[in-house]
């Protein structure tokens, strides 16, 4: 993977929206597997996020600073122009299922192919396989329990996030 000497370095990506368990599973498990390992909080100009990059930031320092060799870091831009500036020699992904391969195979191939950066996949424990960030925040907007789902943390500010959201929403309305 790198000579020896050279820190092997690993970029996971994602919008990370809210962090989630599964997103913490991948991370513990790769970092027992790279020197450094780069969580990398990006947007995503698809998705209308919950919380601010900042926010987004914050949350995830806080949650993985028992480990000394994960940093977390924001940018712009393309991933895996992200991952060659940082010097990685790979970039980490977690697959939940059969669809998550497929695209995941196209994107790993042409970034090998655009910048000689190589792909990294660690299949989600089981109990993680269903649970996406997006789902999350359904569950979370309809008044759900979503405590086994994502740390403490993440719970307490989506949770105080959801009341400000509604909150705003109140102030907003036509009078009668």
């Amino acid at each position: 993977m790198a000579g020896e000497g050279r820190k092997r370095i690993v970029v996971f990506p994602g919008t990370f929206d809210p962090i989630t368990n599964g997103h913490l599973d991948v991370i513990r498990r790769g970092c027992q597997l790279f020197d450094k390992l780069i969580v990398a909080i990006g947007q995503n100009p698809e998705k209308k996020p919950l919380f601010t990059l900042d926010e987004r930031v914050s949350m995830a320092k806080e949650l993985l600073s028992e480990y000394p060799n994960v940093s977390v870091e924001s940018f712009t831009g393309l991933t895996v122009d992200f991952a060659v500036r940082v010097g990685a020699s790979a970039i980490l992904r977690g697959l939940r299922n059969s669809s998550d391969l497929q695209f995941e195979f196209q994107v790993a191939l042409t970034n090998r192919v655009v910048a000689g950066v190589e792909t990294i996949f660690i299949m989600t424990s089981t109990e993680y396989a269903f649970t996406s960030s997006s789902l999350i925040k359904q569950v979370v907007s309809m008044g759900g329990d979503v405590s086994a789902l994502v740390p403490p943390l993440v719970v307490e500010r989506m949770k105080a996030k959801q009341s400000l959201l509604t909150e705003n929403d109140h102030h907003f309305e036509e009078p009668a």
